[in-house]
């Protein structure tokens, strides 16, 4: 409905009216459990009270409800017709008092999405887990509400559930008289409130902290997740990079946790990595490793844990007006992540992982023709829920790095804890930070903030070096590009390294200088007079957001000798912007494949390694030429079979390299392999092929025809769990046929029976890029469906299935023919959603770039 995307003009005038004092929630679970044949959606119950004032007494204004029926509305005692009053997704309000109370008595739907009050049915136990996930406007769909960031209030939740079942919420809880009932909530905003009921597995521990002045906080810790994942729960681990983060976070904020207790559930079928509601943060469940897994894995676990961890201040503690500052906790969150984890945990090297993982996801979207500065422009909640990307996120994060070394550390720090201490409990604008941030460092922030904060697009940056008649450096500048539909040249805090090979064959860093570089040429005085470099490393350390380039004598030196580079950041910057180069047409996608099949098995880092396993397949399926596929194929997977059986056994490196050799192999030997490592006839010494590797090498069994139904059902018989049905059912969709093709589709776009879940499930394996011709059909259906599809489905499944069924490996000789197509449906489609048009338009240029890619080989 029209009324379900509220526009930011809406949110300005609702806020301008009123305040709001408190809500009290009363929600009856019981329905959860039971009869599952029944027609139509499963609801539960939902009673809100809320107190407000309006400063224009005889004013309307509108709370905000989704559900499928209300039973009873009221204000200020007087009963309303919620035929005449509520619409679907609004409860009009009208005549509003300087004081005001509105109770809504209503019937909300259980969700299959992930939106809302998300229920879940166990396969393994029939067991029931229902949990919320609001972000950014879905707590309407379990309690009536002002549903916008800025209208902030105490939250009180009473909760009856099945008997047996346990309730958490944002407070602490207690069970009396059949009704779970929990401590008031500080002043938060609607989207981060938070209900987690069912069976769980819970474990606690306990967190104490004693500042300097004596006073002492207890923080009671919970960790909670089905009980079918209960076996594989280290939560051990999860508690100790708690406590890491929190004293980290208290030794640099001087502002205590403050939000009482601190639990961390892992739920199943969540849409997102993880969500920040105070006092019980939401992860995936896929966060319980069920197998081995390397330690890159536990390093972004304890990231996820961090980033949500720093939002309790930036963003639950203090949250933005609205949408378009959302940079102003995500891109915090984001930087804040690693800064703990490098800080505080054993995952000293994670700036490595964020230099090669998160920033290759910045520079995609800020290439993107819907790339939009950091503070971006939010008209409504669709524009909202596709801002959470590498931008608000990723570059954010970037950035944020950068003005760290822009303004000092100690300088940044110091501005955050004024921000925490000046707008605690309420939100914020840009401007409010950068007053701190001018405060503590001096600097005239508007400057900055303009160019960094406000602009889109991603700046290139390249030496020039000059020798002179000794072989030495006689001047090195550094070039700055900027693409032409971003035009702005950015000043940069920036570390050049000078790198040389040692007589033992090493490349090593032997100068370095940190400078300023700003406009088009900026000459290095201090690098004059240096010995001749083979390496010039531009962005040396990571301190700013750019893409690298090489000079060519850098470029040659790169080619031959990447190996022996000895620095893991450094080198990680150099495969990065190597990345970069191919991505930009610039360096052959057999060239970058070529570099991955030489190096990468000397690459120490084992998070660089899978990045670049990672980023070969994708050369090789995007950007590789048509002809050049069936080589680059072979290539992979046979230098993948040789490093799996040269990596030392029973290491992380061995696993990385057998799962990448799963992803490659389509040879019949390499099949043949695989199917004997699975049925034990053949063995890599050390190499355990645990439930997760079994279906790790059972989807190119089924993509390439080498493992039929039968087969996946014996599998999950044997794994008859939630993962293995999701795993199952990717490995059915992706079997090479025509029928099975048809029936995915089915599944997927003419029916809403299938959870988020097995929706993402089924895109996977209908998306396979070694079955071209079978999915070539689908272009023209795609386009035909797209826009019904967004109106009919929650805003979550319309961009799984936008994005993930896109014609993205057009059949060799038709892709002009699928850019021509997307391009006639944005023409056609002018007045669409305008979120909807941004997917499809990204899509396309995601397509076009990868053609501009194949076609450099042929130049």
């Amino acid at each position: 409905m029209p009324g379900e995307n509220l526009t930011r003009d809406e949110a300005r005038e609702r806020a301008a009216l009123l305040s709001v004092d408190g809500y009290e929630v009363s929600l009856d679970l019981r329905s959860a459990v039971g009869d599952e044949s029944g027609d139509g959606p499963r609801t539960f119950r939902s009673v809100t009270t809320i107190r407000f004032r309006s400063n224009e007494p005889g004013a309307a204004t509108f709370a905000d409800l989704i559900a499928p029926s209300v039973t009873s509305v009221s204000l200020n005692g007087r009963d309303l017709d919620p035929g005449q009053v509520f619409d679907g997704s609004r409860i009009l309000l009208e005549d509003l008092a300087a004081e005001n109370e509105l109770v809504v008595d209503a019937q909300c739907a259980y969700s299959r999405t992930g939106e809302g009050m998300h229920r879940f049915v166990d396969p393994e136990d029939g067991e029931v887990y229902l949990y919320t996930q609001y972000e950014p406007a879905d707590s309407r769909r379990v309690f009536a509400n002002f549903e916008q960031p800025d209208l902030k209030a105490p939250f009180r939740f009473e909760v009856r559930a099945p008997e047996g079942w346990t309730v958490w919420s944002n407070g602490a809880g207690d069970l009396a008289d059949g009704v779970w009932r929990f401590a008031e909530t500080k002043a938060i905003s609607t989207y981060i409130t938070c209900v987690t009921a069912g069976p769980y597995h819970y474990v606690t521990d306990s967190y104490t902290r004693t500042f300097e002045d004596g006073t002492k906080l207890e923080i009671p810790l919970g960790a909670l997740c089905r009980k079918g994942l209960a076996p594989y729960f280290d939560s051990a681990d999860v508690f100790l990079v708690t406590k890491q983060g929190l004293d980290f976070f208290h030794d640099h904020f001087d502002y205590p946790y403050p939000f009482g207790k601190y639990d961390q559930a892992f739920v199943p079928e969540y849409n997102l990595g993880a969500m920040e509601n105070p006092g019980l943060v939401t992860f995936r469940e896929e966060f319980i490793f069920r197998g081995k897994v390397t330690q890159a894995s536990y390093e972004g676990r304890a990231n996820v844990i961090l980033h949500e961890m720093a939002h309790m201040w930036f963003g639950d503690l203090v949250t933005m007006v609205w949408w378009d500052d959302l940079w102003l906790k995500e891109s915090f969150a984001d930087f804040m992540g690693t800064f703990a984890n490098v800080g505080a945990t054993r995952f000293e090297n994670a700036w490595i992982t964020f230099a090669n993982r998160r920033k290759a996801w910045a520079y995609r979207a800020d290439q993107l023709p819907s790339t939009h500065p950091i503070t971006a422009d939010i008209r409504d909640l669709q524009d909202a829920k596709l801002n959470f990307d590498g931008i608000t996120y990723a570059k954010g994060a970037s950035v944020l790095k950068q003005l760290v070394a822009y303004v000092g550390q100690d300088a940044f720090l110091e501005g955050a804890r004024r921000y925490f201490k000046r707008h605690a409990y309420g939100n914020t604008r840009l401007g409010d930070l950068l007053s701190v941030l001018e405060e503590t460092s001096g600097r005239d922030m508007g400057a900055w903030s303009r160019s960094w904060l406000q602009t889109a697009g991603v700046n290139s940056l390249t030496p020039q070096v000059v020798l002179d008649a000794d072989g030495r450096i006689a001047e090195l500048a550094v070039l700055q590009e900027a693409a032409e539909s971003h035009p702005e040249l950015r000043p940069h805090r920036v570390a050049l390294g000078l790198y040389r090979r040692t007589a033992s064959g090493a490349l090593e860093r032997y100068a370095r200088t940190e400078t300023d570089v700003d406009g088009p040429r900026t000459v290095v005085a201090e690098l004059a007079g240096a010995e001749a470099p083979e390496l010039v490393l531009v962005n040396d350390d990571d301190l700013t957001y750019c893409k690298i380039r090489f000079d060519e004598t850098s470029l040659a030196t790169l080619r031959e000798h990447l190996g022996a580079m000895t620095d893991p950041l450094a080198r990680a910057l150099c495969w990065s912007a190597l990345w970069n180069l191919t991505r930009d047409a610039l360096l052959p996608a057999a060239g970058f494949v070529d570099l991955v099949t030489r190096f990468a098995s000397r690459e120490s880092d084992i998070g660089v390694v899978q990045m670049l396993h990672a980023w070969a397949n994708s050369a090789l399926v995007n950007y590789a030429p048509p002809a050049w596929r069936p080589a680059g194929e072979e290539l992979l997977s046979s230098v993948a079979l040789r490093d799996l059986r040269a990596a030392e056994p029973g290491s992380e490196h061995q696993l990385a390299w057998a799962r990448f050799f799963a992803s490659v192999a389509s040879a019949p030997g390499d099949l043949a392999l695989l199917r004997a490592l699975l049925d034990g006839t053949e063995k890599v010494d050390g190499l355990e092929v645990d439930q997760e590797l079994r279906w790790a090498f059972l989807e190119p069994l089924a993509a390439h025809g080498a493992a039929d139904e039968a087969v996946l059902a014996a599998e999950l018989a044997r794994d008859d769990t939630a993962s293995g049905k999701r795993h199952q059912v990717r490995c059915l969709a992706a079997r090479p046929s025509a029928a099975v093709k048809a029936q995915a589709w089915a599944q997927v776009v003419e029916s809403d029976a299938l959870s988020n879940a097995l929706v993402e499930a089924t895109i996977a394996g209908f998306a396979q890029p070694s079955q071209r011709e079978l999915t070539a059909p689908y272009t023209a259906k795609y386009f035909e469906v797209i826009e019904r599809l967004w109106q009919e489905r929650s805003i979550q499944i319309g961009m799984d299935v936008v994005r993930g069924l896109f014609p993205a490996w057009p059949a060799d000789g038709e892709a002009r023919g699928t850019l021509d197509a997307a391009d006639a449906w944005l023409a056609a489609h002018e007045g669409s959603a305008p979120a909807l048009r941004r997917l499809v338009l990204e899509a396309r240029d995601d397509l076009a770039r990868a053609l501009r890619a194949q076609a450099l080989a042929n130049d």
